[in-house]
């Protein structure tokens, strides 16, 4: 998952070079007179992706900062500054300063789409900051908010496979801390401690299915329809293939949950071939 995050800094990398983006700032200030404070906003703007690009992300943080100040209307201010944020966070690390940072982030994306409920880029930014922020400790509430921002972007283009996969990367992400704290609370008072890998046996399976269920069917349908529009999806099929585990744990049939992991092992062999593929069509050096 963290490649996915170094994909979302990625991509602040190709806003900032986007001559679409740019034009939107051009047509706007040829539609109103252009004052001594926004034409240095600009500059400090420009600054900033200068920066960003070289890597010096402390000073792109401080040229965002002054353009949003300057002009609180450039769009492009705001939304570069939370991707400088979301380059400074590290998904993982607990520490004060780096929760700190990742906060910062989602304040600026959340501040934008105040204004701008459409901008997908800081929809899709809030959304992965909140991923990040909910594993440690695990907060479901936090992760439910981080899917919300993901469902935002499949009502205003459903016709892109990443959100679906974040939904159901979340589904699955809930769906196996529950099975994890069940499987725990269990073993308490349990004859026979049950192992990570053993079968819940039916009561349990019984009531992991009566609270995740929902989530697990939610997860499988959302990663299916991200490999409907992309069919060599890999990282869908793999996490297609955690929830149908998930799923096979509220089988109480033997059959039903062989059929479940036939289908996780099948999407796994899938999920081989497709990489042994792109290996092959990767140049040699």
């Amino acid at each position: 998952m963290t490649s996915t995050f170094v994909c979302l800094v990625a991509t602040g990398l190709l806003l900032f070079s986007n001559p679409s983006l740019r034009r939107v700032n051009e047509e706007r200030g040829s539609q109103q007179q252009m004052t001594e404070q926004s034409v240095e906003a600009r500059q400090y703007l420009n600054d900033g992706v200068r920066a960003f690009k070289d890597g010096k992300i402390a000073g792109a943080i401080e040229n965002f900062k002054r353009a949003e100040e300057l002009d609180p209307t450039l769009v492009n201010a705001q939304l570069y500054l939370g991707t400088a944020y979301s380059a400074e966070f590290i998904p993982g690390d607990t520490s004060a300063g780096n929760v700190q940072t990742g906060h910062l982030a989602l304040g600026v994306f959340k501040e934008l789409l105040k204004e701008h409920s459409d901008n997908v880029s800081a929809i899709d930014g809030a959304g992965t900051i909140l991923y990040y922020l909910s594993g440690n400790p695990f907060d479901t509430q936090i992760m439910e908010e981080s899917k919300s921002f993901h469902q935002r972007h499949v009502e205003l283009r459903p016709q892109d496979p990443e959100p679906y996969y974040w939904i159901g990367v979340i589904d699955w992400t809930i769906a196996f801390h529950g099975n994890h704290e069940m499987r725990h609370a269990y073993n308490k008072t349990a004859s026979h401690v049950l192992g990570d890998r053993e079968p819940m046996v039916p009561e349990l399976a019984a009531s992991f299915e009566q609270k995740y269920g929902e989530t697990v069917q939610e997860g499988i349908k959302n990663l299916n329809q991200a490999i409907t529009l992309r069919p060599e999806y890999g990282d869908a099929m793999a996490y297609l293939n955690l929830l149908y585990r998930q799923k096979a744990d509220m089988e109480t049939p033997a059959t039903a949950r062989d059929n479940d992991l036939k289908a996780a092992d099948d999407l796994v062999n899938k999920v081989k071939a497709i990489k042994a593929k792109e290996s092959v069509e990767v140049p040699q050096r």
